[in-house]
């Protein structure tokens, strides 16, 4: 990792990513601080922000998801955090979610329809000294036909689009 001391902008090719651990997780709305997956802690530990329920709009959720991908010299495991996570899926970590309790083989069919994609990633080191994986900043899809696993995804479970 220390050629990464700064950020670098790779080409590459995502070959994998890690459904099988939660792809998002709870933060409070306010300082988007990690919350416990469970309900029955609905007081934020930093800004005491009461949440009432996952759904409600004093928490969300994030995505955090690790991928592996490949340059043209090396295979990495990158962490995608919320902003360039949403690029791949085109959806809020929520939309997902809510999505996933519906069709459970939902995470691994993204992973599959992702696998193979090309993309322009600005990858940095973690701020958090204890991170052992780098970070994705910014997510460039470069196919001009990329659509995110969300689109894919409705089309595959026959999900009609919502109409206005």
């Amino acid at each position: 990792m220390e050629e990464y001391e700064k950020a670098t902008t790779v080409m590459c090719t995502l070959i994998g990513m890690d459904y099988a651990n939660n792809l998002s997780y709870r933060a409070c709305s306010l300082c988007e601080r990690t919350l416990p997956d469970t309900l029955n802690d609905t007081l934020c530990k930093f800004c005491h922000n009461k949440a009432a329920a996952a759904a409600s709009s004093s928490s969300k959720r994030l995505f955090r998801i690790l991928v592996s991908i490949a340059t043209d010299t090396k295979v990495l495991n990158v962490m995608c955090f919320d902003r360039a996570a949403r690029v791949l899926f085109g959806c809020s970590a929520d939309d997902f979610f809510h999505f996933s309790k519906l069709h459970p083989f939902a995470a691994s069919n993204a992973a599959k329809i992702l696998e193979g994609e090309m993309f322009r990633m600005t990858l940095s080191r973690p701020k958090n000294g204890n991170a052992q994986h780098l970070r994705a900043v910014s997510i460039v899809p470069l196919r001009s036909g990329f659509k995110p696993a969300i689109e894919s995804l409705k089309e595959f479970y026959g999900v009609k689009p919502a109409t206005s």
